[in-house]
């Protein structure tokens, strides 16, 4: 089966997908490139190059083994419980977005989100919450 790497999260999708199954990401541009030239030998792409990252002989599904290590559940109850001041964020390595949330604490709308984010780590199969947040689990 043919796929397409995402060049965002470099996860495998399906060759005619428009956006990526696990960071949302649009395939679009990507696609345009896979543009089949009629004269060339088995009907291969034009100017397409594949990298596959490969650990150990094994296929990665798109996580890099260069990412932090993080635990789904610590990311998860630090949401729950200290999302009002963005610790979850801070945790995953997003400080941007956790300087947002400390900012805005004195809403209270980081607190509701994070508890939703929360709920959505800890319910979230283990390859996507890898692939969005761009860390590897523990």
């Amino acid at each position: 089966m043919a796929e397409n790497s995402c060049p965002q999260c470099g996860a495998p999708n399906a060759v005619g997908a428009n956006e990526c199954k696990y960071c949302g990401e649009s395939l679009a541009s990507a696609n345009r490139n896979q543009q089949f030239n009629a004269h060339a030998p088995n009907n291969t792409p034009n100017n397409v190059t594949h990298v596959t990252y490969v650990n150990n002989g094994f296929p990665n599904d798109g996580i890099n083994p260069s990412w932090p290590i993080k635990s789904k559940i610590a990311a998860g109850v630090l949401a729950i419980l200290l999302g009002s001041l963005g610790v979850h964020k801070f945790y995953l390595g997003k400080i941007g977005m956790g300087i947002v949330y400390l900012l805005l604490s004195w809403t209270g709308i980081p607190a509701v989100i994070g508890l939703i984010e929360g709920i959505i780590y800890l319910t979230s199969n283990d390859h996507n919450f890898c692939v969005k947040n761009q860390v590897r689990l523990q």
